[in-house]
């Protein structure tokens, strides 16, 4: 018996691959808690620091436009090294960047401190990607990718809840010193148990860098799935910035409530998470992508018109809501990472995940455009904000289905043998 197999029946994954699904998990959850935990700090931050809701849209939109330079900077590099070496050194540039936040005490300071963030961690969820495709068969990369995506939900019942207590008790900077505490544990790990990566180095590709990133970024099938990673980052960057401004002022939700709304959320889309990433190997990714959106369609037009309501209502429509966007995220990361060939992933990778984060970041800025936060905290407008991250949606659907065609065709390409020259 050997690691692969149990008696005849052979394991999914190695212990080793299941070490790297972990550790990529809790990094994603490190990434994601960063940026999600300025949602819920927002009614601090806007009192505190005496800041407008354009403002606070900056202080989101700051970490993805830097990220998302970053990444286009990068990206002619990004298949030239080893991929642990690339991972570690932006880790510990985010986790830099993310104690600069712990230590910011204005408006200008904090905003600076995202940029350095940003710039830093905009790379790193593309190598993460790079490396899965690397290591794992696209037949299982809905699993793994449910599984790493599950650093969403995990961030709502642990990290969420946490920071809020921290940031009741001891203001809104400790959340961020408990970042860099948990990002120092996964440097470590990945210093002392992460494998170097480096089978794509002997691929032949480009020489120059710049060369590289020009091919990659001219190709007709890559940029068809920029283009819809443009809209797919719509949805998230529009309303979270401002999901818990508008729970307590509109919705009725108390400070105190927010922990458990997003606990009870969280549980409920880790469960989801895996689920999701094992139907979309089953049934087909892009199935499961259209069905997560009607979903998250029709739960942010109910979502976005509602006014003071039960903290039980909101809870059911919140689990519905981000398990729909969790079943778009992670059918629609599956499916993208067929398209890239393997000289060309770290690069792919690189350019996708910036234009995710600067189309993100633009969505966050007309976000902070279109809602007005009255004297009294509400805000208003908010409802116009859903209709058109539903506009965003619905149009993504149908550009999601051309790059699913490209994938049967490349995979149909690759599955028929080459013919015999004629003789």
């Amino acid at each position: 018996m050997n690691d692969q197999t149990i008696g005849s029946k052979p394991k999914l994954f190695t212990r080793y691959q299941l070490f790297v699904i972990a550790l990529l998990a809790i990094l994603q959850f490190t990434l994601v808690l960063d940026f999600m935990v300025l949602s819920p700090l927002g009614p601090i931050l806007l009192d505190e620091l005496n800041i407008a809701t354009t403002q606070f849209g900056w202080v989101v939109s700051a970490y993805a436009f830097s990220a998302g330079a970053s990444g286009l900077l990068t990206a002619g590099f990004a298949d030239k090294f080893d991929r642990k070496k690339l991972l570690l050194f932006f880790y510990c540039g985010f986790t830099l960047g993310t104690l600069l936040c712990a230590l910011a005490n204005t408006y200008h300071f904090l905003l600076m401190a995202r940029i350095v963030t940003g710039i830093f961690g905009g790379v790193i969820g593309s190598i993460s990607f790079a490396i899965i495709t690397d290591l794992f068969k696209m037949e299982v990369r809905g699993r793994v990718m449910g599984f790493v995506q599950m650093a969403f939900a995990s961030s709502q019942v642990l990290g969420l809840p946490i920071g809020l207590y921290l940031a009741n008790q001891f203001g809104w900077h400790a959340p961020f010193f408990m970042i860099v505490g948990l990002c120092v544990v996964v440097g470590v790990s990945i210093v002392m148990y992460l494998k170097p990566i480096t089978a794509h180095l002997q691929l032949r590709g480009d020489h120059n860098a710049f060369v590289h990133l020009g091919r990659t970024v001219s190709n007709p099938v890559y940029l068809k799935t920029f283009a819809a990673t443009t809209l797919l980052a719509t949805g998230g960057f529009m309303l979270m910035p401002f999901g818990s401004t508008f729970g307590v002022h509109n919705l009725g939700i108390s400070l105190d409530q927010l922990p458990l709304l997003y606990v009870i959320t969280g549980v409920c889309s880790m469960i989801a998470g895996p689920l999701v990433g094992k139907y979309s190997d089953a049934i087909g990714k892009y199935r499961v992508f259209v069905i997560g959106s009607l979903v998250a369609i029709i739960m942010v037009t109910i979502y976005c018109n509602l006014g003071i309501t039960p903290l039980w209502i909101i809870i059911v429509l919140n689990v519905i809501l981000f398990i729909g966007i969790s079943s778009r995220m992670i059918s629609a990361s599956a499916l993208m990472t067929a398209i890239p060939d393997a000289k060309d992933r770290g690069a792919f990778m690189s350019i996708n995940s910036s234009v995710q984060q600067i189309s993100g970041g633009i969505a966050s800025v007309v976000a902070g455009l279109i809602v007005v936060q009255t004297s009294s905290g509400y805000l208003d407008r908010y409802d116009l904000l859903g209709y058109v991250v539903d506009g965003a949606m619905l149009i993504t659907i149908f550009m999601m289905y051309i790059i699913d065609v490209q994938v049967k065709a490349k995979a149909k390409t690759q599955a028929t043998p080459a013919q015999p020259a004629a003789a």
